[in-house]
This record gives C-alpha cells, structure tokens and sequence, in this order.
C-alpha cells in the first residue's frame, strides 16, 4: 500500500509514530513522511493528485497537519482517523459537550477565555482543573484550589513556554470540578476496536510514585471506551479515566496517541493502518453502536459499590500473539464497505 504520514515537529523523534513508519516499510509498503511545521509543501499536487491509499495524522492540537487531512478528505481520500472524529477530540471544550450529549461521565465543563472569568463558578464547585480547549501532552494543566487563585502564573515547563495566566497562548479555556481520585490516571487505549488499560501518574500530582503498566480492563471501563469510540467515530485512540467516588469519569480523549504499555504496540498499530487504510476509518454508514453492544451483549453492569470482574477475553490482530486484558472488537466481518474519506 501506499500511505502518507503527516508528523510534526513535536514528534520528529517520537516512537510513536515512527516506529510504525519503519515497520510499514520494513512489511514492503510504500511510505511517504510530510512535515507540515518544517517543509515546503505543493499542496495541490501533493493531495489532487491521489497517489496515496491513506493519509495518517501525528500533529499537536491546532498544527498545520490538521488542515492538511482535511483537505485529503475533502477530495476523497481515507483518512486515519477520520478527519471529523479528529476535529471532535481535538477541541475540549467541543468534545466535553458531545460526550456530555451522548450520557458519556464528563464532568460539568466551563470555557471561557481569560482565567479570571471562571471566578464566576460557584466556590462549592472548587478546586478546578483549568487547561487550554487546545492543549496536549498535560500541557498547561493545574489545579485551581480557590476562585482568588485563578491568576496565579502558570509554569513555564508546565505551559510548554508559555508562561502567564492562560498558558496556552490567549486560546480558550476549559475547567472542570477536581474529580478526587487516587492520583493514578487509567489510561486506555483503543486499536481499531481492541482496548487495552494501563495506569499511569496523574499529571496533577506528579509527587504521587506510580508505575507505568499494564493492568485489567474492567467491563465498565470497557464500555466507556467503546462508546466513545462509537460516538466520535474513531478507531485509534486513548481515553484517559479517573476512578472517582461515583465511578469512571472521563477527563481526556485523544487520538493516534503515544500507545505505551500496549502489548507489541509498534506491529499491532501498523497492522491496524494497513486495515483501516484498505476498509475506510469510522466514516462509514454503518452503526457501529450496535455492533458493539452485540460485542459486549450479556456482560454485567457494574452494580453500586462493587467493582466489576475484570474482562481477559481477547482478540487477536493480524496474526499477532494474543495479550491479556484485550477486550472484544467489533467483528471487521461485520463492517460495511469503507466510504472513502467519509464522515459519520
């Protein structure tokens, strides 16, 4: 096949994707890299002329790549992810209002553009969390303990260099009520409909020691994922989870992300783009919401004050050994023909 990867700057060095990249060709397919922060790019010859069966995005939110798939899609081509499920995600302040609409457990979200608006918020709803609608990699994330705190600075390392109240360069804000949790985020990861639960350190306490692994996926946990897969329409992807007093909640999704902790991530992945490259993204006319509630059919529902049995089925890709704490995906039988750059 041939394929077309949009990385940034950011992520010249990054594992993930360029790992990939070198199993993509090492398999035998021709593999294209743009570098939309750093080159000169013919864009019209580049995406009219359609020498490409897939355009495959890396990029930090607001880059240039994104304006870049869109415009492959706009002609035709796939794309990975679809262009529309990465514009969903990509906004925070949109996404928190689609998984909200959807019954998805996201906290009550404010957005404003200067930090100081949110002193408007009820004081009982404090401590914040406040960070960029735009932001990535924890970027100017902090916690707000109290209304007068709202200006205090933001780190320059915390901020990514950009110092100063907002931290995100005078883009739009977003807070939300501090879930409290462990300190231990669950970061689960989500390859072409196979989920996989690692934890992680909470950016938000960094002095709290946790080691990063693999652990079980919890049906709950489970269906949380699946359905955000469902509802933004996307087929790589990372959710990040707390565990609170009432239960899961999510706090961030993000697509293409860095995959650690996955099982033989660097093949699974790549085997995962050649499948979606050749079949289409989740821009497709199908209901992929029912095809994953027969997946999950039968499975119990996490029940007040219990925890969940732990789900170990798994599935294997193309092949791969089979890892533990996998749930199972979507049957790729039943997916309708790709759209080709479709949306949902």
């Amino acid at each position: 096949m041939r394929l077309c990867f949009l990385v940034e700057e950011q992520y010249r060095h990054d594992g993930m994707p360029l790992e990939v990249i070198h199993q993509l060709r090492a398999w035998g397919h021709q593999v294209d890299v743009v570098w939309p922060g750093r080159s000169l790019i013919r864009i019209s010859e580049a995406i009219q002329a359609g020498s490409h069966d897939a355009w495959v995005l890396k990029t930090v939110s607001g880059g240039p790549g994104l304006t870049l798939l869109e415009a492959a899609a706009s002609v035709g081509l796939t794309t990975v992810n679809d262009v529309r499920a990465i514009r969903g995600v990509r906004d925070k302040a949109l996404a928190a209002v689609i998984a909200r609409s959807k019954g998805l457990p996201v906290p009550v979200t404010y957005a404003a553009a200067r930090p100081e608006e949110f002193a408007e918020i009820a004081e009982a709803e404090f401590p914040l969390v406040v960070k960029p609608a735009d932001g990535s990699s924890g970027r100017a994330v902090r916690l707000v303990a109290t209304p007068d705190r709202l200006l205090d600075p933001v780190d320059a390392v915390e901020s990514g260099g950009a110092a100063g109240p907002g931290g995100a360069g005078g883009g739009l804000l977003i807070a939300q009520p501090y879930v409290p949790n462990s300190g231990t985020d669950l970061k689960v990861y989500s390859v072409a409909g196979e989920l996989y639960a690692t934890e992680r350190c909470s950016p938000l306490h960094p002095a709290h020691a946790v080691r990063e692994r693999q652990v079980p996926l919890t049906t709950e946990v489970a269906r949380i994922t699946a359905e955000i897969g469902d509802v933004f329409g996307l087929d790589l992807y990372g959710v990040d989870i707390l565990l609170g007093p009432d239960g899961p909640v999510v706090v961030d999704i993000n697509d293409f992300p860095s995959f650690r902790q996955v099982p033989d991530a660097v093949a699974r992945v790549s085997a995962a783009v050649l499948d979606l490259a050749r079949r289409g993204t989740r821009g497709r006319e199908a209901s992929v919401r029912e095809a994953a509630r027969e997946a999950f059919a039968g499975e119990p529902v996490r029940e007040a004050g219990r925890e969940p049995e732990p789900v170990s089925e798994a599935v294997s890709v193309a092949g791969l050994p089979t890892p533990p704490f996998a749930v199972p995906s979507v049957p790729r039988a039943n997916w309708p023909a790709a759209s080709m750059g479709g949306g949902r």
